[in-house]
């Protein structure tokens, strides 16, 4: 127990849609990978054929980043950058880092023509104030992940880390995949969003519903008689049935989740 009571929630950044905006769309936790063509090929197709007015990617866009420097290398990394370019060109891309991609900064924003937004972020549209966020820091029973998340959001170990060889970064990421392939194999039970603490964060930001990912596990909870909280899905195109899925906004706050194929 903490005898100092609970973390402040975090200052929330501000986004206010534009006014001829009808819906807008999120997507996360698509874990982008040569090693899954198919995912990459159903992700392609839906940045070339989304009619929303703003598409937002709130994080984990890719299995890893090791830093933008990768772009220069020409190989997946460089391919999803210009499938992004090419989306940008019709339509707005917001994007928010995950816990696999928190490396990504404003080279890769600038390459691909996106907007870099912080976690969390209030966004409003319409009536109402929607609080995004790719959904780890909430998961607060999880205390190895937290201390390993502060420990890595760090600028002294970035700073170490994107000083390496970029073949070195490369190899710990795969590492790092090993890794968690071998937890998921496990029976382990992965900690959820706290829901004191996800109400917490709406109050700070005066927001109505939390929208995240991360957790892989989509539903719509009711936190209390005024707010909720609605989980994305993530991607995986090989999974039997496959998981695809964009959750869309409209500006009278209807929600719809959009199966893709």
């Amino acid at each position: 127990m903490n005898p100092t009571g609970p973390a402040p929630a975090p200052q929330a950044q501000e986004l206010v849609a534009a006014p001829l905006w009808r819906s807008v769309e999120c997507i996360s936790d698509l874990h982008l990978q040569a090693a899954q063509p198919r995912t990459f090929e159903a992700w392609r197709r839906y940045m070339a054929q989304t009619s929303a007015d703003a598409l937002f990617l709130l994080g984990d866009l890719f299995e890893a980043w090791v830093g933008d420097d990768v772009l220069e290398a020409g190989g997946f990394e460089a391919q999803c950058a210009q499938v992004l370019h090419a989306a940008a060109q019709r339509v707005p891309l917001f994007f928010m880092v995950g816990n696999r991609d928190f490396l990504a900064g404003e080279r890769l924003a600038q390459a691909a023509g996106m907007t870099l937004l912080q976690d969390p972020t209030v966004f409003t549209f319409g009536e109402q104030r929607w609080l995004l966020s790719h959904g780890d820091a909430l998961c607060v029973g999880d205390t190895d992940y937290q201390a390993f998340r502060a420990q890595v959001r760090g600028a002294a170990w970035q700073r170490g880390f994107l000083a390496q060889p970029l073949t070195v970064r490369q190899a710990v990421a795969r590492g790092l995949r090993q890794e968690s392939e071998a937890l998921k194999a496990t029976d382990r039970v992965y900690s959820d969003v706290d829901a004191a603490t996800a109400l917490q964060w709406l109050e700070a930001a005066d927001a109505q519903v939390l929208v995240h990912g991360h957790t892989h596990r989509p539903a719509d909870h009711a936190l209390d008689a005024r707010r909720r909280r609605i989980v994305l899905s993530d991607w995986d195109a090989e999974a039997m049935p496959p998981r695809m899925e964009a959750l869309r906004i409209a500006r009278d706050g209807t929600l719809q989740r959009i199966g893709l194929r």
